[in-house]
């Protein structure tokens, strides 16, 4: 199903491209190429929204607050909005300080991208970023593949990322969803509930990261908040005072993880062929701005999980990051796939 879901300020049309599949649902519009819903039940049956939003255009064009949004060319921060390729140095528009958060000031997610196809079941989009885009070389044609298919007892949402360039320029795309396996309507009576979900990863390293939250070289993670290799809730740390929140990089084992809340029964578990997971627990989410069915949304409303290379990877040594250089010629391409039970 399509239906119209808003305008742009210049007047384009903005429409909402809905994917059924078993009890599940997905609602997908193509302002930053964004899952703007995600219907399914919980163990007594009763179907919420699992992903933070808003209720029509206006939200998304008035707040850059990432919800849903496809994030690019490069998720998360580049140290100094800079970096060396071939030998040049790259300038690029910063927009947290001296450097670059998930694209810049202009980002993927606030660009208006086009349907290509879609049915019941899938939606393609697709956008074309210039030369110069943000500072980032390359003519950079982008495209994100939503696809939604019956598992049993729930059904399996397919993410695939993929660009062709007419010049060298890093990609590193990601989906930048805040999941509240809660349930929109649990959270007024379920406050921080994303702290209480058991979040299990096979990642024996991390990285920690500087006062600008830019990344340093790997760390283990035994013996620290980062270890979720057998599960655990991100509370625990955080209410020790160990950690105030998760906003941090690790270094995955094994391309997947699992998210589960005992309450409601909700259970994701995603599969990436990504070396990274983000691993976000919505510590800039203050009040301030309202969301679906004016909900305020608050700190720890959600928990993103975002499969992408490491952050900063442009300015790691060779030979230790994910090389995220994309070459005319090749062709990019990411891919998570989340399934949802209950």
């Amino acid at each position: 199903m399509i239906e119209p879901f808003g305008e742009m300020p210049d007047g384009r049309p903005v429409a909402r491209v809905t994917l059924r599949a078993g009890p599940v649902t997905a609602r997908i519009i193509p302002f930053g190429a964004a899952l703007q819903a995600l219907e399914m039940p919980g163990r007594d049956g009763t179907v919420d929204d699992i992903v933070l939003g808003h209720d029509s255009l206006q939200g998304y064009l008035a707040h850059r607050s990432y919800f849903g949004a496809t994030v690019g060319r490069v998720a998360n921060r580049i140290a100094g909005a800079s970096f060396l390729l071939d030998g040049r140095r790259v300038m690029l528009a910063a927009n947290e300080g001296a450097n670059m958060l998930h694209g810049g000031p202009d980002g993927f997610d606030r660009r208006l991208w086009e349907i290509e196809s879609h049915d019941d079941r899938c939606v393609s989009l697709t956008l074309l970023s210039p030369d110069g885009d943000q500072g980032f070389p390359g003519r950079l044609l982008a495209r994100v593949r939503y696809e939604l298919d019956a598992v049993a007892g729930g059904a399996a949402l397919r993410i695939t990322h993929s660009a062709t360039t007419d010049a060298a320029t890093p990609v590193a795309l990601t989906n930048h969803s805040f999941f509240a396996l809660a349930g929109a309507r649990a959270l007024a009576a379920r406050p921080r509930s994303a702290l209480e979900y058991r979040l299990t990863v096979p990642a024996a390293r991390y990285l920690p990261v500087d006062g600008a939250m830019i990344p340093l070289p790997p760390a283990p993670v035994a013996a620290t908040p980062f270890d979720f290799r057998t599960g655990r809730q991100p509370l625990t740390a955080v209410r020790s005072g160990v950690i105030s929140g998760y906003d941090h990089c690790l270094c995955l084992d094994a391309g997947q993880a699992e998210l589960y809340d005992a309450l409601s029964g909700r259970r994701m578990v995603l599969e990436t062929d990504q070396a990274g997971l983000q691993v976000y627990t919505g510590n800039f989410l203050d009040g301030r701005v309202t969301g679906k069915a004016g909900r305020a949304y608050l700190q720890n409303d959600a928990i993103c999980l975002e499969p992408q290379p490491w952050p900063n990877a442009v300015n790691m040594p060779a030979g230790g990051a994910p090389d995220v250089i994309l070459r005319p010629g090749e062709t990019y391409r990411a891919a998570m796939r989340l399934t949802f039970t209950c």
